[in-house]
């Protein structure tokens, strides 16, 4: 399903304690330019990462590092590594105690309880939601951001826990507002399910019960990247705003001036 794109220099390299890194370079655009290698990098949390992984992070002379992680997602990986001379920005795209309860399920509940919240549609249902809400409600942030990445931001690496959802999302409002091809942002979206790119399950313990195939199959549709899940999101923006272009003006408040600015940032020369 996932197209083959224009492939960058590469800058992945195999981080040990950071997952699902990536640049988004060499993505094109619907006037056909490509998103410049090495300004926009899309990743996991940093709270893990070795040594050599900051080694390599702080050789990327990144600006910033957003970090879309909420207080309880903080609290259970903890921080980031601190990277000399890059600002960090905390922007939760989603409210600490929003889905507490649920995520605890999902981490400790028998299989009898996952299948009460999760079978039927119901997993799968909750993540759409998720990112038509997102969309919907978080125009202040992705805004925020648009502006940053317009002005002094880049190099910037965007990131939440997976580095799937909330950065998936805010990457993909990113290269939106230079003009990225939406089957291109689908495509590098998708790469989220590579093996060694995907989140690492957490559960209470790794018991059998734990981890049993059932479980996991039931687990599943919140850990993946799914091309439906994208698509309600884009969705959501025809629905409330009537297409990109309000959306990004309306929505966000974006100014030609700053997207021209963005383009310039992101984009190789035209």
């Amino acid at each position: 399903m996932t197209q083959q794109l224009p492939q960058a220099p590469s800058t992945e390299p195999e981080l040990t304690g950071v997952r699902n890194f990536r640049d988004v370079g060499g993505l094109p655009t619907v006037d056909g330019r490509q998103v410049r290698s090495g300004r926009l990098f899309r990743s996991g949390h940093l709270a893990n990462a070795t040594a050599s992984d900051a080694a390599f992070l702080a050789g990327l002379g990144l600006h910033t590092i957003f970090d879309f992680r909420n207080a309880a997602d903080q609290q259970l990986e903890g921080p980031d590594v601190e990277l000399p001379g890059v600002r960090n920005v905390n922007l939760p795209l989603t409210d600490p105690a929003d889905g507490a309860e649920f995520w605890k399920m999902v981490r400790e509940g028998d299989l009898d309880q996952l299948k009460s919240i999760l079978a039927d549609g119901k997993a799968s249902g909750r993540m759409i939601a998720s990112y038509r809400v997102i969309i919907e409600q978080r125009t202040t942030e992705h805004s925020q951001v648009l502006h940053a990445l317009a002005e002094d931001s880049v190099p910037a690496l965007m990131h939440c826990a997976a580095g799937k959802d909330r950065a998936g999302l805010s990457i993909a409002v990113s290269l939106l507002a230079v003009g990225v091809e939406r089957d291109a942002i689908e495509a590098d979206y998708l790469k989220s399910n590579d093996p060694r790119r995907r989140y690492l399950v957490r559960r209470k313990d790794d018991s059998p019960a734990a981890m049993a195939p059932e479980v996991m199959e039931l687990l599943s549709p919140l850990f993946d990247a799914r091309a439906e899940y994208l698509a309600a999101a884009f969705d959501q923006i025809e629905r409330t705003w009537g297409g990109t272009e309000r959306y990004l003006s309306e929505g966000l408040g974006i100014s030609p001036e700053t997207r021209e600015r963005l383009r310039a940032r992101l984009l190789d020369e035209a």
